[in-house]
């Protein structure tokens, strides 16, 4: 009874984040990947295994925040005004708003409140400096910067792995954790980890290319040969077929059906975050939930 009560207060928290995904049709995977380069990061730095979980929950849920951000805002193709990126800053805070009645808010808010702070003490919001900013935190904005950059967003394409560590190295010290950078240029040096994560939504799904307007489409983990993906940025209605390298999609044209059009949460990838957990952790879970609920 405790663990099954465990694992659905676990899965309603880390449901928060598919809310995001569902609103944003250019964030396509970018919860998982966050989560994925926090993971890796953390495990490089020589984080104990309750941490690198929590680097991993965190990064899949730190942009939760931005379901108060209007779509208008999330898809602009251009340059944001002042007015409007200040509203985009205001999303931690709205996003650890969200978070602070769950009951295992703690293990994720850090993340979700403090993922834009700079280490020179220029970020948002509170400019917060160096160590002040939460370990997590700072593991969480390389991976989440990274993964921006690397992804092809409504302003802009996805640029270079190459350029992208380039911007991370110039920015160590100042606005990233320099040992934090250090470790992430060796995963990358390394050459096995980052390339199975950048551009995908999920283990060994690459996102594809939609052919009416070159966004990336998430594919979901049961996708087979002949299903239909419908593009969330232009409609167009596109059959999946299966390469070795990922998928291609072609356009089958006319207007996509309602089941078409429903957007659905990945669980699997839920699943996975709960199967992660650390053993010391689940005996945390136990006694928290037992106290909160009075089960003895």
């Amino acid at each position: 009874m405790r663990r099954a009560i465990d694992r659905t207060l676990l899965k309603s928290l880390l449901g928060l984040a598919s809310v995001v995904e569902l609103r944003d049709p250019y964030t396509g995977g970018h919860s998982w990947r966050v989560g994925q380069f926090s993971k890796c990061l953390a495990a490089k730095a020589g984080l104990d295994p309750e941490q690198v979980f929590l680097a991993q929950l965190g990064g899949f849920l730190h942009d939760l925040g931005k379901v108060g951000i209007p779509e208008s805002i999330l898809r602009k193709p251009g340059r944001l005004t002042e007015e409007e990126f200040a509203l985009i800053k205001t999303h931690p805070l709205v996003g650890a708003d969200l978070l602070a009645d769950h009951p295992l808010a703690d293990l994720a808010i850090d993340a979700v409140r403090f993922h834009h702070e700079r280490v020179d003490g220029r970020g948002y919001p509170d400019g917060l400096t160096g160590e002040d900013s939460p370990v997590i935190s700072r593991i969480v904005a390389i991976a989440d910067a990274f993964d921006a950059m690397t992804s092809t967003r409504s302003y802009r394409q996805a640029m270079p792995l190459e350029k992208a560590i380039a911007i991370l190295m110039a920015e160590r010290g100042r606005q990233f954790d320099g040992a934090f950078v250090d470790s992430f240029v060796e995963l990358y040096q390394a050459g096995d980890v980052l390339p199975h994560i950048v551009g995908h939504s999920d283990h060994d799904q690459r996102l594809a290319g939609c052919p009416g307007c070159g966004a990336k489409m998430a594919v979901p983990r049961s996708a087979v040969n002949g299903d239909r993906i419908y593009c969330r940025v232009c409609g167009g209605l596109n059959r999946l077929e299966r390469e070795d390298d990922g998928w291609d999609a072609f356009p089958l044209g006319g207007m996509p059906n309602p089941a078409a059009l429903r957007p659905s949460p990945e669980t699997e990838v839920q699943d996975e975050i709960l199967a992660a957990i650390p053993p010391v952790r689940k005996s945390f879970f136990v006694g928290r939930l037992s106290a909160m609920i009075g089960v003895q």
